[in-house]
């Protein structure tokens, strides 16, 4: 079989690891790296030794090889939609950064023109390919914990200047929220867990009084869901915190409870106490410790196998929608019902 070719569009932090993991895939090869400066793009080629790999400075001329089958979008947030529909509208398969979009209209311009294009997606909520989150998914599918009835996930990760977005990441038209640009993760990882459809969501967001980062947005947010079976929900969201990493999971079921990679249930006589189940925890801001080769794998063989990945555009603008909406709660001080 041919390897499939792939294109890599932005030469950030992020760009690295997706090198890493198609080049590690043994039916792909990275062909093309995209930078709006073309000696930024070779230097990355140059940098991972990529000696099939062109630079280019322009994304449509990327688009124009047909020996390139993917395409990735590790560029900032506001440029998603514009690349992505440039992208399916070339026949591109298409990985996505998160967030897809920063507003609703935008996400639904780039659903038709992937689903006008039926080409094949991916949205970078790498965190599903996580251990633990296997562990906690392959649990609740044993009824260890029982009938979920609530669920938390928290994403707390101050982000100051020494993280490489900071300078972009603070503005509104950049950014987004602190949901958009981060805490995604967590609205995502709470609706894997949970299983059900979102009808309805409410949210708080502040900054810290002195907003000493600069944020054009507030960075701080917590967003109450519920969902269709009367699950409650609820996600905490800062990047403005000081603190070390952290991503908090605590779920309770009517047979048991697990809190990240500890669990407690009713199903094994004579616990009287929290057993932990080792696990790679999600504890670490650093892309490199998140498992993209995984991801990877999983969509080259969506790709082959002509199916849809569980991540794919059509699932995380559910994700997105909640995002939105909190947005909304926000600004008007109410709750806001589901599909918007």
């Amino acid at each position: 079989m041919d390897k499939l070719g792939v294109g890599i569009v932005g030469t950030g932090w992020v760009s690295g690891e997706y090198i890493r993991a198609f080049e590690a895939e043994p039916r792909t090869h990275v062909r093309a790296i995209v930078s709006r400066e073309k000696d930024r793009a070779h230097a990355k080629t140059e940098e991972f030794k990529l000696q099939r790999a062109r630079a280019y400075e322009h994304l449509e001329d990327m688009l124009g090889d047909p020996g390139i089958q993917i395409v990735v979008l590790a560029t900032p947030h506001h440029l998603h939609v514009s690349q992505g529909i440039a992208a399916a509208q070339a026949g591109k398969h298409i990985v996505i950064e998160k967030p897809v979009a920063l507003n609703l209209e935008g996400m639904r311009q780039l659903q038709a023109a992937v689903n006008a294009a039926k080409v094949k997606t991916v949205v970078s909520f790498v965190l599903r390919w996580n251990s633990l989150f296997k562990n906690i998914r392959a649990m609740m599918a044993d009824g260890l914990i029982g009938k979920l009835f609530s669920a938390e996930v928290d994403y707390l990760h101050g982000l100051g200047p020494w993280y490489a977005q900071y300078y972009w990441n603070i503005k509104k038209d950049m950014g987004g929220s602190s949901l958009l640009t981060a805490g995604c993760h967590a609205v995502d990882g709470l609706r894997w867990f949970v299983g059900k459809k979102a009808v309805e969501v409410f949210a708080y967001a502040n900054t810290s009084p002195d907003n000493p980062l600069h944020y054009e947005y507030e960075p701080n947010s917590v967003t109450m869901i519920r969902f269709e079976d009367r699950t409650i929900g609820k996600v905490a969201s800062s990047i403005e915190c000081v603190q070390p990493y952290s991503f908090r999971i605590q779920l309770l079921g009517d047979q048991g409870s697990i809190r990240n990679n500890q669990i407690f249930t009713r199903r094994w006589p004579g616990q009287n106490d929290w057993a932990t189940i080792p696990a790679v925890l999600p504890d670490n801001g650093d892309v490199a410790h998140h498992p993209f080769r995984e991801e990877v794998g999983h969509f080259v063989d969506c790709i082959l196998e002509d199916r849809e990945s569980h991540a794919n555009l059509e699932d995380a603008a559910l994700t997105h929608e909640i995002c939105y909406a909190s947005e909304i709660s926000v600004r008007e001080h109410r709750p806001i019902s589901l599909p918007l």
